[in-house]
């Protein structure tokens, strides 16, 4: 008895050494250590960008709207996250193109090899099938390692980007049945099925069931206006791509030798592949293109899904039927576009229907909450017309399901970083935890 006595006196003894040391020791060492143990994969992070995003080599961000980089604004979140170790990538698919079409330039810019839309899908909306060959981020993508492993990736998308990682996530997975019967032995791996290639997918203010803002007659006219205006802004420049690349090739729009960029932008709005198709981003982002992509993209059983929601509004004080505006304390921030970014809040914010012709029939006062581009009850996952789990994040990652991870009372833009303060340390805890799941 007396040696077991001794034995708790020395073990107390140590641990409150132990314990003290700690105290003493500099927090970010030991956080460092943490986070070292505690990486379970070394998975490259590859960013997609929403609709009228732009790449790290073009210009439009920082001419049009004083903002370097869509990720981060005016800093380099890609290159804030490599310097911590977390491997990561950012993509540049078609600003103005459908999900099916940006979903396969992705597949291309990550894998390397020459972007094919699918021989079915190409005859449908009468486009090139073949478009850009890239290099490739991670060459081996889909490879196993010398341990047999497949060499995996995570998907992170804003936005749009967040419905086309999606996709992008069930083509790998599931195949398209149509594309393989219509190209044969001839087919591009991304439409085979059976690929688990991708780790997690992580959507921030994704309209995963459309957003009301897409659904008003005019949209693509008002989204013509704007980019039009802007391509008058920057002028005649001769190397249009610098500025802003549209990524239309595969509808045979590129800009002629000497054409102003306003120009070639206006014959981009005038394509038949706005007038005549549902090929394009102004479909997607609506509630009814959204609920026809829900019905096949679905959560695959061996990839993570988180979301995150934003919400810039709030109730306006004279109305009777609880309307929401913007909120200026969040939106307030954005100069010569604040008027543009009111208009839209407060557009949603008072948005309703009862039209049992479409997808979502009826649009009430729960979706009018929104961040100034996105009703916040669309982006916690897909909920019409699809099958996929959603539920709120408890600590612990589902597979094969959506983990909702809550709603940061920021707008649109703030979670990529352009006025947040927060937005960095929020990519680096997000890039920490999907370096956490599991092999």
């Amino acid at each position: 008895m007396v040696k077991r006595s001794k034995c708790k006196k020395l073990g107390a003894l140590l641990l409150t050494a132990a314990l003290t040391l700690s105290v003493f020791l500099p927090s970010t060492v030991s956080a460092a250590a943490k986070e070292s143990e505690s990486r379970q994969n070394d998975y490259p992070i590859v960013l997609c960008h929403g609709c009228n995003g732009w790449g790290r080599d073009e210009a439009f961000g920082r001419l049009a709207f004083n903002t370097k980089y869509y990720w981060g604004g005016n800093v380099d979140f890609q290159e804030e996250l490599n310097d911590r170790g977390f491997t990561t990538y950012t993509a540049a698919v078609g600003p103005l193109s459908s999900n099916w079409d940006r979903a396969c330039e992705l597949y291309a810019e990550i894998k390397g090899g020459t972007v094919d839309y699918g021989e079915a899908h190409a005859k449908r909306y009468g486009h090139a099938r073949f478009g850009r060959t890239y290099k490739g981020f991670v060459k081996d993508w889909g490879a196993e390692d010398e341990d047999g492993n497949i060499n995996k990736i995570h998907l992170i998308g804003h936005s749009q980007g967040g419905q086309t990682v999606r996709l992008l996530s069930a083509l790998l997975g599931e195949g398209s049945e149509e594309e393989r019967a219509a190209s044969g032995e001839k087919v591009s791996p991304l439409f085979e099925g059976g690929h688990s290639w991708i780790d997690s997918v992580t959507t921030l203010a994704s309209p995963h069931d459309g957003t009301t803002l897409a659904d008003v007659k005019g949209t693509n006219k008002f989204a013509a206006i704007l980019l039009s205006a802007a391509g008058s802004t920057l002028g005649n420049f001769q190397n249009s791509a610098e500025i802003y690349d549209i990524k239309l090739d595969q509808f045979g729009l590129k800009r002629k030798s000497g054409e102003s960029l306003k120009s070639f932008l206006d014959r981009v709005f005038k394509s038949s592949m706005w007038t005549n198709s549902k090929d394009n981003c102004a479909y997607d982002l609506g509630t009814d293109g959204a609920v026809v992509q829900n019905q096949w993209v679905t959560a695959q059983p061996d990839t993570y899904y988180f979301s995150w929601g934003c919400l810039g509004t709030k109730k306006a004080l004279l109305s009777l039927d609880g309307h929401q505006v913007a909120d200026p304390l969040i939106m307030g921030d954005k100069k010569l576009y604040n008027a543009q970014w009111a208009a839209q809040a407060a557009f949603m914010g008072s948005y309703h229907r009862k039209d049992y012709s479409r997808e979502i029939p009826v649009i009430d006062e729960k979706w009018w909450p929104n961040d100034g581009y996105v009703n916040t009850i669309s982006e916690s996952g897909p909920h019409y017309g699809s099958t996929d789990v959603i539920e709120d994040y408890n600590g612990t990652p589902e597979i094969g399901q959506w983990n909702f991870m809550g709603t940061k009372h920021i707008d649109h833009e703030d979670i990529i970083g352009r006025n947040w303060d927060g937005a960095l340390d929020f990519f680096v805890e997000t890039a920490t935890m999907l370096s956490q799941l599991p092999k």
